[in-house]
């Protein structure tokens, strides 16, 4: 009879995570945790957790005569990362949201903050650090250089939760990378060998 090992503590469930943002170029964390100052949080995220995104076209290229490829060439290679940040009356949440400085959400004597729309938005690129939580098992995401390039509509209602859903594109950085994987490895428990019933 065929025997496969499978290992359950080297599979991930998202059970839990976070995400941070710095000023673009700050370096990534080194260790897989909370990161340091300047990494800011982005506090409660949906349950809907993290999505990693592949977005990724090619071309083949097949010889007269034949019916199958003999070389394909990647032409797209696009990663992005999902998530609704819920915590929408944080400083560093609306700054995302809006593409504004935090700074200029800085509340007044009265308690209120404002900032206006503007019809011309400009580039907002920022370093991100995205981690995933499964007991002692994580995986962070450093992403030098990405933006937020997809918004969906906010809906304020009583029985849901506001949320910015957003989707995050990460750019190559000077060495071309786009995203740097930190996981923490383990050697695999396996069941001890059972012995086969006595008939």
């Amino acid at each position: 009879m065929l025997q496969i090992t499978r290992a359950a503590d080297l599979a991930m469930v998202g059970a839990n995570g976070g995400g941070w943002v710095a000023p673009l170029g700050t370096p990534g964390p080194t260790a897989l945790g909370t990161p340091p100052s300047p990494w800011t949080g982005l506090g409660a995220i949906s349950d809907d957790g993290l999505k990693y995104g592949i977005d990724e076209d090619h071309k083949e290229f097949t010889p007269w005569g034949v019916t199958s490829a003999f070389r394909t060439q990647i032409t797209k290679s696009v990663r992005t990362f999902g998530l609704t940040m819920w915590e929408t009356n944080a400083p560093i949440v609306k700054s995302l949201m809006f593409r504004l400085p935090v700074a200029d959400l800085t509340p007044g004597a009265d308690g209120v903050a404002k900032f206006a729309e503007t019809a011309s938005p400009s580039p907002d690129r920022r370093s991100w650090f995205f981690l995933v939580a499964d007991g002692d098992s994580m995986e962070g995401f450093y992403v030098p250089s990405g933006e937020i390039t997809d918004r969906s509509d906010v809906t304020y209602k009583s029985e849901d939760m506001a949320g910015y859903d957003i989707k995050v594109t990460a750019y190559p950085d000077a060495t071309n990378n786009t995203v740097y994987h930190l996981f923490t490895t383990k050697a695999p428990v396996t069941p001890p060998a059972t012995s086969a019933p006595k008939s």
